[in-house]
């Protein structure tokens, strides 16, 4: 696969997820906010030990809960990576893939997290439309996510191809032999 082939893929595919986890974001921050005007306006609160925290969730189950609050967190550094990534896609260096490749792991492990909470409402049940939607998105994106790290690890590793051109390496080194009468010093450097 060509070099602009891999960019122009993993380009799609940032746009994708970032498009995404901006959906997630307002969904989970919806129910979030729905939870907040539920619990405070009817005066219906649970104590810690019986309700797992201070928030009841009127839509949902037991595991809604905690899918919404990794689902947002999930979401925010998401699109702060994806961020990373155009940055990556514009500059192309080994410099901007570790810093890319370090922070779309970070959001695709926050991902599968609240991907396995989701999981967990599945298999409880009784969800409503817009949590089913939430947890489809959570699903697509550890997928996509995962691609996307695979992809730019393969423009990396792609051979002659897709090989990342570093210049400040290819300046910095220099080939000279050393001329008769001089005595060549190491540097601890």
């Amino acid at each position: 696969m060509a070099l602009g082939a891999v960019k122009s893929l993993a380009g799609f595919l940032l746009l994708l997820n970032l498009c995404m986890f901006v959906i997630v974001g307002v969904i989970a921050g919806w129910a979030l906010n729905n939870a907040l005007d539920h619990t405070y306006s009817t005066g219906r609160r649970r104590t810690l030990p019986v309700g797992f925290y201070p928030l009841y969730f009127p839509m949902g189950n037991e595991a809604t809960g905690f899918m919404i609050i990794f689902a947002l967190i999930a979401a925010v550094v998401g699109a702060a990576s994806c961020l990373s990534g155009l940055h990556h896609l514009r500059v192309w260096t080994a410099q901007s893939l570790a810093s890319s490749t370090a922070s779309s792991m970070t959001a695709w492990a926050l991902t599968l997290l609240a991907m396995g909470l989701g999981c967990k409402e599945i298999h409880i049940g009784g969800r409503n439309t817009k949590l089913i939607t939430l947890e489809l998105f959570l699903i697509i994106l550890c997928g996509t996510k995962l691609f996307y790290i695979l992809l730019i690890h393969a423009g990396f590793f792609g051979g002659n191809y897709c090989s990342y051109q570093d210049t400040y390496v290819a300046t910095t080194t220099t080939t000279a032999e050393p001329q008769k009468g001089r005595t060549h010093v190491a540097s601890s450097v």
